[in-house]
């Protein structure tokens, strides 16, 4: 597991965008890559203290852990208290793939009544509120590159994103928050 204390931010302090979408770094977190059998889902969703979704876009939160549905056997778990979620997986002795992935991702926070144009400025996928309500998660794309974008609140997502490619991602959701001000 990276640890997280000693790795430096790659957004540092980063913030941006207008009083109708802010945009800034997200806390330290760790990250688990998932893939298992519908068989060990309960059994891993008890070892990880959150219940594994099964329904596509879906996601489920306990205590700052999130796991985030991706495929038919994918999840993206977040623990924002810095948790070993692969060793917590380990721990059930079910068959399955987990891969600590904290050192390679990081995200960035979207909020604001205009958060969705905000993104919507570079991705194709639908933010609206009837096909991605609160707790809905999507792997899309973000201009050119792969992200993951999970919606924490009524005005609030979290878009993960590789770390090498958060300079990219951040200048353009700020740009975005920037024209939804307009």
């Amino acid at each position: 597991m990276a640890d997280q204390a000693l790795r430096k931010a790659p957004l540092g302090g980063f913030h941006g965008g207008s009083g109708a979408a802010q945009v800034s770094a997200a806390g330290p977190a760790t990250r688990l890559s998932l893939r298992a059998r519908p068989d060990a889902v309960t059994a891993l969703s008890r070892a990880l203290g959150v219940d594994l979704p099964t329904d596509p876009k879906t996601s489920s939160s306990k205590n700052g852990r999130h796991a985030l549905w991706l495929g038919p056997d994918e999840w993206l778990l977040i623990d924002e208290n810095g948790a070993d979620l692969a060793a917590a997986a380990a721990k059930e002795g079910v068959l399955h793939s987990a891969v600590d992935i904290s050192h390679r991702n990081t995200a960035i926070v979207v909020a604001g009544p205009k958060a969705a144009l905000a993104i919507a400025c570079a991705t194709p996928h639908d933010l609206s509120p009837s096909v991605f309500p609160v707790g809905a998660c999507a792997r899309t794309v973000l201009g050119k590159i792969e992200v993951v974008i999970f919606r924490t609140g009524e005005e609030e997502y979290r878009v993960e994103c590789w770390r090498s490619f958060a300079p990219y991602a951040s200048a353009m959701l700020a740009e975005g928050a920037e024209d939804a001000g307009i």
